[in-house]
């Protein structure tokens, strides 16, 4: 069997779950300055990590099923085992996730995290620009998602530097070989043509699309291997902007 394939099967029986970025590159030190690590500890106790995106001083966007307990938010990073300067690392005062969230099937996979206290903006610390209300992208779009997962299947550890890929954004049915998509609060997104997609490390990550965040990457267990589920930014934003105006 081709090397190709024997990497598509694996990723065919690996489940859905936490993302991580499989291709791609490493990029520009701080050319990402809203990317966020967020380390938590799961139900099991174990330690867990995602992605999120700084979108207020006081405000990470990011996935709900990656909510847990003694949640803290690493802004500023690129190297995450070296103690850079550019580092600001802050306790999560409140997870808030969307009411209607189903932690069984992903649905309405999206949360806001409340910070103690607020980030300080510098060259290394910004918020993302969220989309503009009824503000579409459409198939074919290029966008990209970065993260600091495991960069193959047989990694043991998550990268140290922060890493991209370019997804192309995909027709609905495209998606639909995924279990429980939703056309209106999801897209999927990838390259069927690469092996350049997320996988497990970095759910929550914002995929960016004309510098703005259009989606919040949920899930990917399919047949289409490079591509990867979204929760739609532009469906939830009066939930995000009225959660946000009650701090």
């Amino acid at each position: 069997m081709p090397p190709v394939l024997i990497l598509l099967t694996f990723l065919l029986l690996l489940g859905a779950g936490a993302e991580e970025i499989i291709g791609g590159h490493e990029v520009k030190t701080h050319s990402r300055p809203y990317m966020a690590h967020v380390k938590f500890v799961k139900v099991n106790g174990s330690i867990g990590a995602c992605g999120g995106f700084l979108v207020r001083d006081y405000f990470v966007l990011m996935a709900a099923h990656c909510n847990g307990s003694s949640m803290t938010v690493i802004l500023g990073a690129h190297n995450l085992r070296a103690q850079e300067r550019t580092q600001q690392i802050i306790p999560v005062e409140k997870a808030i996730l969307y009411p209607a969230y189903n932690h069984e099937d992903h649905t309405n996979d999206i949360m806001l995290l409340k910070l103690e206290h607020k980030a300080k903006k510098t060259r290394a610390v910004r918020p993302l620009k969220l989309p503009r209300l009824n503000a579409q992208i459409k198939p074919g779009d290029v966008c990209h998602v970065a993260g600091w997962g495991k960069t193959s299947i047989s990694a043991t550890e998550e990268s140290a530097y922060l890493r991209e890929a370019q997804l192309i954004i995909q027709e609905d049915q495209e998606c639909k070989g995924f279990c429980h998509y939703i056309k209106t609060t999801e897209f999927c997104a990838g390259d069927p043509k690469k092996i350049q997609c997320t996988f497990k490390g970095d759910s929550g990550g914002p995929l960016v699309c004309d510098n703005r965040a259009y989606g919040v990457l949920s899930y990917g267990r399919n047949k289409i291997i490079s591509s990867r589920v979204f929760t739609k930014v532009v469906y939830f934003l009066p939930w995000i902007s009225s959660n946000m105006k009650l701090f």
